[in-house]
């Protein structure tokens, strides 16, 4: 499994690098070669997120982090990731390495995680068609992080979304 650090406002000490290396390279027992980890280290004025990416054949696993420093964030989201990879394990089982589930878990994960996801809730609404700006609006009315709308100008659906510094961002399916 190839691993690649980013860093975005912050310089990752050679010591650091090798801890991130040396944790999530544990990870490839499940996966092959071919995987690619991204783990991305991002510092604001208060805090310190983590982000691992791992695309494996088509299949994308993330988790982020918040803390007080790099050296805590990695023993704390690398149980996410595994969890995932359980979670997701009989999609994925075809998949990853044949031997990748016979011994015990690398990172603490409780069974009571381990549980699927269960849909609890459908719903309804219409779809008024409205300029990107007043779905901006709309956004910013409702207070939520993400509002979908109908296009206006082109009849379509997209979906407009808060990003982590603030700004906005949009979906734009293909079909």
């Amino acid at each position: 499994m190839r691993i690649d650090i980013i860093e975005k406002n912050y310089q990752a000490s050679d010591k650091l690098k090798d801890i991130i290396d040396k944790k999530v390279s544990k990870l490839s027992r499940y996966f092959d070669e071919d995987s690619v980890c991204k783990v991305y280290l991002k510092k604001d004025s208060k805090a310190y997120k983590m982000e691992i990416n791992i695309d494996y054949k088509g299949n994308f696993m993330r988790a982020e982090y918040l803390g007080e420093n790099f050296y805590d964030n990695i023993d704390l989201i690398l149980p996410k990731i595994e969890k995932q990879v359980y979670k997701y394990r009989t999609k994925l089982e075809k998949k990853l390495k044949s031997n990748a589930f016979k011994e015990k878990n690398i990172y603490a994960i409780p069974e009571d995680e381990l549980k699927p996801d269960l849909l609890v809730k459908t719903k309804y609404f219409d779809l008024t068609p409205m300029s990107v700006d007043e779905a901006i609006a709309e956004l910013d009315l409702i207070g939520h992080t993400f509002y979908v709308f109908l296009e206006e100008q082109s009849n379509a659906v997209r979906v407009l979304y808060r990003r982590d510094d603030g700004n906005i961002g949009m979906i734009v399916p293909k079909y």
